[in-house]
């Protein structure tokens, strides 16, 4: 019988599974979104959503807690300074899955874990990083080509 028993093997040993999450609990919060199989993320969801909660919390038997999961320091440093005060006024779903496609290899489906709160700089649309544009790379080439030819005539 399968009667409470809680959570997804993932195919894997109890220390297998555990490191697994634990780095990609670890990525999360270091880069926000990440996209991996639909199963992981929903295991996933569980642990971030416990850190964000110790996060709130900002005691040091949190910050104790958070570091047992956590694989750096950065990571610490950026859920207890800059993700949690985010969800300061939301109590509980902190993480969103969005469902995208299936892995060609295996036809596994995948799926993307992201925040629900974006930062302050995101949030606003004036704020976006323009790219260089294509044509002044071009022009310097030729401009480069341009000074070396009547060096080469000397």
């Amino acid at each position: 019988m399968y009667h409470r028993i809680a959570g997804r093997k993932l195919q894997r040993t109890t220390d297998h599974r555990q490191a697994l999450l634990r780095n990609l609990v670890t990525s999360l919060v270091m880069n926000e979104r990440l996209t991996t199989t639909e199963a992981k993320a929903k295991e996933l969801r569980k642990l971030a959503d416990r850190m964000i909660t110790l996060g709130k919390k900002g005691d040091l038997a949190s910050i104790r807690r958070a570091e047992r999961v956590l694989r750096s320091k950065a990571a610490i440093g950026k859920l207890f300074k800059e993700l949690a005060p985010l969800f300061a006024n939301r109590n509980g779903g902190y993480t969103r899955i969005i469902r995208t496609s299936v892995r060609r290899g295996d036809h596994a489906p995948m799926a993307i874990i992201e925040w629900t709160e974006k930062k302050a700089a995101e949030k606003s649309p004036g704020k976006e990083k323009k790219e260089p544009s294509r044509k002044g790379l071009f022009s310097r080439k030729k401009e480069k080509k341009a000074e070396k030819a009547p060096e080469a005539e000397d």
